[in-house]
């Protein structure tokens, strides 16, 4: 990727309901000190979470310190609305679903810093990458009409990661724990002595054996840089390279293994072999005190390598189990994105209203080399080429957004975007003479309008309604080199709440509904998506969260969501042109409840923490088959059991440079059903962690 090496080597040469204690409402910042620029879907404060025409979570570095989560998806977990699967307990993949929509897919847009990081937008699978934890300080979580500021696949909100700002000085954590697993992580900073230039380094290696024997081994390294151009402008780098050897699969367990409680990886000879490299480049200009301009160019690379071997359909069943082949299939993907993100703020007074403005661009254009590799046991990682196919896309995109303030209680948010996105797919593999190309376009227009009334200093309402997209990926856009003029997914959503509160108590509350004209979705199996779009779905619940300040040392939060309908509306159209009768059939991985509970208590120098985390059943096919059915030849279908989980943890500041901290998560030991896939995802046991953090 030369776009990406050739810049770092020369800038080297330069809601509520937050899952352990805090509400939008509280007044504190995010994070302090900031002064590389990066681009914050919500803001830097807590209260410009009230500006905001939909519901917002805010999760703070000392909520990552306290809960000592192995990954991303582990804090999202009890952010309101939230559902995960949890495949694998540091959740290389993906899986995450919002208000209703399926963990399994991938309908909200998903940014760290600002910049998109799934691996393909609109050319492939966005599950393939989920940013490491311990870069992390804060995510934000952003719904309603405010989020047609980002796209494309908002329909859920935005999530965004914010990663760790540099602090002079050098420190050092250490963690292991059950499967073996053994951290190491070095914050490294400085700064000038004037404070207007910043550098720092994360780096983080770990290594496991892994549940069910899944091992995996991890690097991870972040650099940033900035400094000030005069008085009002700053300038900043991110680097960033990650690297994970995963023995995972998408393989899992006969339901007679299950029962019996089997305890071996299903398929030990599978891995995925996965990469990314990034930059990013920011520029924030102060051009008067109602005037900023932020300007973000941004460049990656991400490669999934996932070698699966075959198996024997027939000795498969009769053993229950599942039985290999010598041969084995390299399927191989990278992909390459480079993106421009431009965006003006300013105060104004036209119609002679006071008002907020917003004016953004954003160019993007990635593409994906698509290989199947045809290898041998003997030769695990070579083979004659059975795919070479490259996708491609170039998007535009242009919004617009106004609040308007009327009066001191009222604000009138007005948005809209237009984005134009071109596809192609080229098979190399074909000769010049045949036809080896195909293309296809399309323009959304995606108006949206809210609003946010202040009754009181302790009550707020909100409401909005937008409609949002999800672009067909390539595959199914374009797929036999045809256009097969699929739309996008499009949906009009809906929300109304209201928060509030005042120094012991705080709330949020939202109903939403998400309406489908034609979401596509799997095809009677839970992975393999269809080629057609699919017809009308809707979602529609409420969610509830509140945090209660008992005293000064003891807190607790409690949030839930509801989505009693998340369904087919009328008959839907198969990939084969037939019709399928799934009205009032639920989509599926969308569990009707998921709950979260969080006690924090601090007494001295000790603080620790409990969460409780409730996820309802859910069905993995369309049908919503009850009975778990098992296919060796495509995957396995049934209803999943509801099932609750108890973490709890703990952090011991000894002084101010040394503290010592530890967790038990899945304290009861629950044995549960994650997901089906090819075989029965088993959720992650119990497991014990010990850490310690230095600073030097």
């Amino acid at each position: 990727m030369n776009f990406l090496r050739k810049p770092f080597a020369a800038a080297l040469g330069l809601a509520i309901a937050l899952p352990v204690g805090h509400t939008a409402l509280a007044q504190d910042d995010l994070a302090d000190g900031r002064n590389l620029p990066v681009i914050l879907v919500v803001g830097e404060r807590r209260r410009d979470a009230l500006l905001q025409p939909g519901a917002v979570t805010l999760v703070t570095l000392e909520e990552f310190q306290l809960k000592q989560p192995r990954s991303t998806e582990e804090m999202l977990r009890g952010v309101t609305g939230v559902s995960i699967k949890p495949e694998e307990e540091s959740a290389i993949v993906a899986n995450i679903g919002l208000r209703g929509l399926s963990a399994a897919d991938y309908k909200t847009l998903i940014l760290e810093d600002g910049v998109p990081v799934a691996p393909g937008l609109f050319v492939g699978n966005g599950r393939y990458y989920n940013p490491r934890v311990q870069r992390m300080e804060g995510i934000e979580v952003l719904k309603g009409a405010a989020s047609l500021r980002y796209g494309p696949s908002t329909i859920g909100g935005v999530i965004n990661y914010i990663t760790k700002q540099p602090d002079d000085g050098m420190k050092l954590s250490l963690r292991s724990g059950t499967w073996n697993t053994h951290e190491a992580s070095v914050e490294v900073g400085g700064s000038s002595p004037s404070g207007d230039a910043e550098f720092g380094l994360i780096a983080t290696h770990a290594k496991s054996d892994g549940f069910l024997d899944k091992g995996y081994e991890m690097t991870d390294i972040m650099v940033k840089a900035g400094m000030a151009l005069g008085n009002n402008q700053w300038v900043s780098i991110k680097y960033a390279d990650y690297r994970n050897d995963a023995n995972i699969s998408y393989r899992g367990h006969f339901l007679k293994e299950y029962l019996a409680e089997a305890d071996n990886n299903a398929a030990p000879d599978d891995w995925f072999l996965s990469g990314r490299r990034s930059i990013d480049l920011n520029h924030e200009w102060d051009i008067s005190d109602t005037m900023k301009l932020n300007t973000l160019v941004y460049g990656s690379e991400t490669w999934r390598d996932y070698w699966r071997f075959n198996t024997h359909n027939a000795a498969s069943d009769a053993a229950d189990r599942w039985i290999y082949n010598d041969t084995l299939n390299g399927n191989n993907r990278s992909f390459e994105r480079f993106g421009l993100d431009t965006r003006l703020q300013f105060d104004h007074a036209l119609f002679g209203i006071s008002s907020k403005a917003e004016i953004g661009y954003r160019y993007m254009t990635e593409w994906m080399d698509d290989r199947t590799v045809n290898a041998t046991r003997a030769n695990p990682r070579t083979g004659p080429l059975g795919r070479d196919v490259r996708d491609s896309a170039d998007s535009n995109a242009l919004y617009l957004q106004n609040r308007f303030l009327l009066g001191d209680n009222l604000a009138l948010t007005a948005g809209l975007r237009a984005e134009r996105y071109e596809q192609e797919r080229k098979d190399r593999r074909r000769a010049a003479a045949q036809v080896n190309a195909a293309g296809s376009s399309n323009t959304e227009l995606l108006p949206g309008l809210g609003f946010t009334y202040t009754l009181n200093p302790e009550l707020q309402f909100f409401g909005s309604v937008y409609k949002a997209f999800s672009p067909a990926q390539n595959g199914d856009a374009l797929d036999a080199l045809t256009d097969q003029q699929l739309d996008a997914e499009r949906s009009v959503n809906v929300e109304l709440g209201l928060r509030g509160g005042n120094d012991r108590l705080r709330y949020e509350m939202a109903w939403f509904r998400m309406d489908f004209d034609n979401q596509i979705i799997p095809a009677n199996s839970n992975s393999q998506f269809q080629r057609t779009n699919g017809g009308a779905t809707w979602h529609q619940g409420v969610e509830l969260g509140v945090e209660l300040e008992l005293s000064a040392s003891f807190s607790a939060t409690a949030n839930t969501t509801w989505v009693p309908d998340a369904e087919f509306d009328g008959p839907r159209l198969a990939a084969n042109g037939a019709i399928v009768t799934a009205d009032g059939s639920r989509l599926t991985y969308t569990p009707e409840w998921v709950a979260n509970l969080g006690l924090a208590y601090t007494v001295g120098s000790l603080r620790t923490g409990l969460n409780l985390h409730h996820t309802g059943e859910q069905y993995s096919d369309v049908l919503n088959t009850d009975a778990i059915a098992e296919s060796v030849t495509g995957f396995f279908t049934g209803r999943i059991q509801s099932y609750t989980l108890l973490d709890i943890s703990m952090v011991y500041d000894v002084s101010e440079r040394l503290s010592f901290s530890g967790s038990v998560k899945n304290l009861s030991d629950k044995r549960y059903i994650a997901s089906l896939r090819q075989g029965i995802y088993i959720g992650p046991e119990r497991s014990i962690d010990a850490g310690l953090r230095y600073t030097f």
